[in-house]
């Protein structure tokens, strides 16, 4: 019986079970490179110091459109011009408009949406400035919102768990077609 059993394994490696723990290590690998690419436009600029948003109105169009990611770096006030956006708090909220005007002596910013008609009603005090909008990419919000939910930061540990333990069975299998080898 243990003849038979041998052989049997050994036959099916020699039939094409060579290929597949190379191709769990691929996927496994694709999974976790797939898990890392989904979370770097989110974390690396952070740890280079910019601020990340999502752009959830169209006040900024076609500029910027809705759905996508900004990258804000902390700015002086004095050291923002007229034509700049920027990222501001108002109301519990982070806007991003256009500098219409810097009223230095006021402390203030007029700001108007590139999509609206009219600057915006009330001024922009200094402190309520968070920095200058320095990139976007169209989309990518949406995706941040999703993976930085509690469900996309769980469903990222299980795909990367996958992955991992795609290498680990790549493994166990290299391992069994060894010790098929040997005997």
């Amino acid at each position: 019986m243990r003849e038979s059993s041998e052989s049997s394994m050994y036959s099916s490696a020699k039939k094409g079970g060579k290929w597949f723990p190379p191709l769990c290590s691929v996927l496994g690998t694709l999974i976790l490179v797939g898990v890392i690419a989904v979370f770097l436009p989110l974390t690396l600029p952070k740890l280079l110091g910019y601020e990340v948003y999502e752009v959830v109105s169209g006040s900024m169009e076609p500029e910027i459109p809705v759905g996508s990611i900004l990258y804000v770096e902390g700015a002086k006030p004095e050291d923002v011009m007229p034509g700049d956006i920027i990222a501001f708090a108002r109301d519990g909220s982070v806007v991003t408009h256009r500098v219409e005007e810097n009223r230095y002596v006021e402390g203030e910013f007029i700001t108007k949406g590139d999509a609206n008609s009219k600057e915006d009603m009330l001024p922009v005090a200094y402190d309520s400035l968070i920095g200058k909008a320095v990139y976007h990419l169209p989309v990518l919000g949406i995706l941040m919102t999703l993976v930085a939910s509690t469900t996309g930061k769980v469903y990222a540990v299980v795909l990367a768990a996958c992955g991992v333990m795609f290498h680990m069975l790549a493994g166990v299998l290299r391992e069994r077609q060894r010790t098929a080898e040997k005997r």
